[in-house]
């Protein structure tokens, strides 16, 4: 069972050396008297081939049995430029069966038919597949980078806890009972942010860990129950400081995984810019299609939808989307219920045909009213005007998913192409009519703008944070922010947040604490590892670069979890199970 080489390393210059190989068989071809047969390793597939001498050995192989194999290197006649090894291929002279197979319930190759349930409920074999083995070594190749360059920065890779203390930062957290405490729990950490701020208050001074995190929230394709990220927490360093630092790693990170070069600066747009242009607040620009806002050419329209709009102070915004005009009613109809999935009431749609507007709201614009809208968006013939009525973020928000829509119909996102921005000055808080009080937008540990201090007793809507997002191709790639480093400040924003001081002693008492003892200015920044490895292999979802992750009900297709544990293990938890009603 010893190997000389593996199965993606011979060339053309190892005519006539012997070799010895071993794999999975990934494909077999009989012709006749001879047999071919594709032996796969994480490396990559070379061909063998077995002549009448020795191909009686081989009767019973099949795809997934695993082969031992000796030979001669000798040169393809029929060359396969489509593989490393294409130039050459290996005369067997002999043969051990190391391994059977059954048959494998999906096909292993780069395209399989197989659904992804089936894929997760047999990821030991999916993972066999040569597409998802070099998503994983990609994954492997842009962690490292991501060390290399932080360790040379002079960054410290720290662990924090796994079993910590159940606060609130944004999300539903996993709890963990505790054996020796009876009915207390650890929680899982949705981020360690609590103690990557202990450590700068410790004078580690520059920290980083690939973190493991935990969030019990709803999944989707760039979503995991558990996930990974880059945790980054640096003292004395100011805003833009952190940004230059974190577009120097990504550039060494693209560079050395993918070798593609980036250009540096990253662009940078405020979140309300990032709102009013693409209805976003992780945009895509590497398509334009940008929103406009109309609600100064309707201040006196007799449209009614319009009227009740600008009556409660909300907005009138278009986008316009070229060379559409012959979209069918049906389709139309798709965009209105997409429209309407995300919070719309409704959706005016003109089309500009034979050099006017049609489309029924049409009969209701003044004849200054349409030549106005046709000179603001400079439409041109066959192009399809949607139009949002509503308050500011709702109309934002809705043509921005049009826009996304749009942008993946029409083929603008190249998966080749690879677009930062940073999105900076986000609001501070976020108010819910539903529960009447200020929520924190990033984390209530977020430092406010200081110019917008005095914001906080007056109107904490108009606060702004010195918070930053790093997005790549339309995904949120990371969040950051400059921390609170005043118990005072820090008070005062659990105040607006409303945690009463017994509350906020109770969740944060040993945090606060802390402040007592000189606590440096810091910020950090933390990045979605999945989300990067996605973009970067050019997969549709991070399920694709996770070796085993859950599937969209959060369940392991393949270990079934989560499942229910013995009634003993529950006693030694002092748990006892209610049924819900």
């Amino acid at each position: 069972m010893k190997r000389t080489h593996t199965n993606g390393s011979l060339r053309i210059q190892n005519v006539n050396e012997k070799v010895q190989l071993i794999g999975w068989v990934a494909k077999r071809r009989n012709f006749g008297s001879l047999v071919f047969i594709d032996l796969r390793d994480r490396t990559g597939i070379t061909q063998l081939v077995f002549d009448e001498t020795i191909a009686d050995q081989i009767t019973h192989v099949r795809n997934e049995y695993i082969l031992s194999v000796e030979g001669i290197v000798k040169e393809r006649k029929d060359k396969n430029a489509k593989l490393a090894t294409g130039d050459i291929e290996i005369k067997v002279e002999k043969v051990e069966i190391i391994n059977h197979a059954e048959t494998t319930p999906l096909i292993i190759a780069d395209e399989t038919d197989a659904l992804e349930d089936t894929r997760l409920k047999y990821r030991y074999l999916d993972l066999r597949r040569p597409i998802m083995q070099k998503n994983l070594m990609q994954r492997a190749k842009i962690t490292r980078a991501m060390r290399e360059y932080l360790d040379n920065d002079g960054y410290i890779e720290i662990e924090t806890p796994i079993l910590a203390k159940s606060t609130p930062e944004g999300a539903r957290d996993y709890l963990v009972p505790s054996r020796m405490h009876p009915g207390s729990f650890y929680a899982l950490p949705q981020s360690p942010q609590q103690f990557k701020q202990l450590l700068m208050i410790a004078g580690f001074e520059k920290y980083y860990q690939v973190a493991r995190c935990f969030r019990d929230e709803d999944l989707r394709a760039d979503r995991q129950l558990d996930f990974t990220q880059l945790d980054i927490e640096t003292s004395f360093l100011e805003e833009e400081e952190i940004q230059t630092m974190m577009e120097g790693l990504l550039a060494h990170v693209t560079q050395e995984a993918i070798g593609q070069k980036i250009v540096t600066p990253f662009p940078r747009i405020t979140y309300q810019e990032a709102m009013d242009r693409y209805g976003s607040d992780k945009p895509d620009n590497r398509f334009g299609l940008e929103l406009q806002d109309i609600t100064s050419l309707f201040t006196k329209s007799e449209f009614k939808v319009f009227q009740d709009c600008l009556n409660k102070k909300g907005v009138i915004k278009a986008l316009v989307i070229p060379n559409q005009a012959q979209m069918t009613r049906k389709e139309i109809d798709k965009l209105t219920d997409l429209a309407k999935k995300n919070g719309a009431k409704g959706l005016v749609t003109l089309k500009y045909m034979n050099e006017q507007l049609e489309g029924s709201p049409v009969k209701f614009f003044s004849s200054e009213e349409q030549q106005a809208l046709i000179q603001t968006l400079q439409v041109k013939e066959q192009d399809l005007i949607l139009i949002v009525s509503d308050m500011w973020h709702i109309a934002c928000e809705v043509l921005g998913s049009l826009r996304n829509y749009f942008g993946t119909l029409l083929g603008y996102k190249k998966k080749d192409e690879f677009s930062f921005l940073w999105v900076v000055d986000f609001p501070m808080f976020e108010y819910s009519e539903e529960d009447k009080r200020y929520y924190a937008k990033h984390h209530p540990f977020t430092r406010p703008k200081k110019e917008d201090e005095h914001y906080l007793k007056e109107d904490p809507s108009k606060v702004r944070a010195c918070a930053y997002d790093i997005v790549l191709n339309g995904y949120e790639l990371g969040g950051g922010s400059l921390r609170i480093y005043e118990g005072e400040m820090q008070s005062t924003i659990f105040h607006i947040l409303g945690y009463s001081q017994e509350e906020v002693q109770d969740r944060f008492g040993f945090f606060i604490d802390a402040f007592q003892y000189g606590t440096p200015p810091h910020g950090g920044i933390a990045l979605g590892l999945d989300r990067v490895a996605m973009i970067l292999t050019g997969s549709d979802s991070i399920r694709d670069v996770i070796a085993f992750p859950k599937n969209a009900n959060a369940k392991c297709p393949m270990s079934d979890a989560p499942t229910p544990v013995d009634q003993t293990q529950l006693e030694e938890l002092s748990i006892q199970i209610v049924e819900k009603k």
